[in-house]
């Protein structure tokens, strides 16, 4: 199990509100009456001595401006002073803080991912295209800003294409789409898309329904704990043979279907002729030898088995002509 580093943040966090009312009213007093002595004379100072003060208390109100931030609900700030990780800040509202407080915003909330369908090869080798929605959201704050790169230069590939500048969230968006994209593949290569042989008991893709989801649930948590990263739910959406064996495939399923069909019917036919032949007996409606009973049970089954209805043929002589 991986170490958790992440902790909450314990340093002095002061409210908004009354660092803002500070920062309105005392800095810009202190530098008006600086330069107002200046040029009064009061104290005698040389004349750029009050100046050079206005201008660094100008400064130095510039700086704690920085200082300001707002936090909404499920929304987190990464604490770091001078490249040191001081801990995570999850409070919601308006505060102030050490300016020099490197502030990395990260946000909790919950995230939709679509997975575009993917061609893959199944357990038999069959290649099939599929897909599937994914649910998540950070965890880690400390593994999911500083275990995961994110680049911020912008790639040009030509003078006419010129990529953005790529922020965390989207680092991490890549990182959670290519991981999932890897443990999609590797569970659908250990299934069969459908069960050939007719074997209730093995699970399939097509089968499997929520104990597949469960397993890629599990593959997907398994490759993001690195970053720190939580899956909320994992769910296939889209479950299809690729086009260059879907049309071979169909022609098996229907096959398979007519086969299905015709057993059924077969057994129907079966204990239908079976049920004629006893109340024929009996009743004593008559009596049939076994050439006799043998034509009865082709003729039926001939009707029964049909796949379009039985042209009947009346015979209007005796029956042992």
């Amino acid at each position: 199990m991986m170490e958790n580093k992440e902790f909450d943040y314990s340093g002095r966090v002061y409210g908004g509100f009354p660092m803002l009312a500070v920062v309105l009213v005392v800095i810009p007093l202190l530098t008006v009456l600086s330069v107002l002595e200046a040029f009064n004379g009061y104290i005698g100072l040389p004349l750029w001595l009050p100046i050079v003060g206005a201008v660094v208390l100008f400064v130095v109100w510039i700086i704690i401006l920085c200082g300001f931030f707002t936090q909404q609900p499920n929304q987190s700030r990464v604490m770091i002073f001078f490249g040191k990780y001081r801990g995570t800040f999850r409070q919601t509202g308006f505060f102030w803080i050490n300016p020099f407080m490197s502030r990395v915003k990260m946000s909790l909330r919950i995230r939709n991912m679509d997975i575009e369908p993917i061609k893959v090869n199944d357990k038999i080798g069959n290649p099939v295209m599929i897909g599937m929605v994914l649910v998540w959201k950070i965890k880690d704050t400390y593994r999911a800003v500083f275990d995961v790169d994110a680049p911020t230069a912008t790639v040009v590939v030509s003078e006419k294409d010129e990529r953005p500048v790529k922020t965390r969230d989207d680092a991490l968006s890549e990182f959670v789409r290519i991981q999932s994209d890897a443990a999609l593949r590797e569970v659908t290569g250990h299934y069969a898309y459908d069960d050939t042989d007719n074997n209730s008991n093995e699970l399939t893709l097509r089968s499997g329904g929520d104990e597949i989801n469960e397993q890629l649930e599990h593959k997907i948590n398994e490759r993001l704990a690195m970053a720190g990263i939580s899956v909320v739910e994992a769910r296939l959406n889209y479950l299809a043979y690729a086009p260059e064996i879907a049309a071979v495939m169909l022609r098996r399923q229907q096959a398979s279907a007519i086969i299905s069909a015709r057993e059924k019917i077969v057994e129907g036919a079966v204990s239908m002729v079976k049920m004629a032949l006893n109340q024929l007996s009996e009743e004593n409606v008559v009596e049939l030898d076994d050439e006799r009973k043998a034509a009865m049970v082709s003729n039926l089954l001939v009707v029964l088995c049909a796949d379009e209805p039985a042209q009947p043929v009346v015979n209007t002589g005796t029956l042992y002509q």
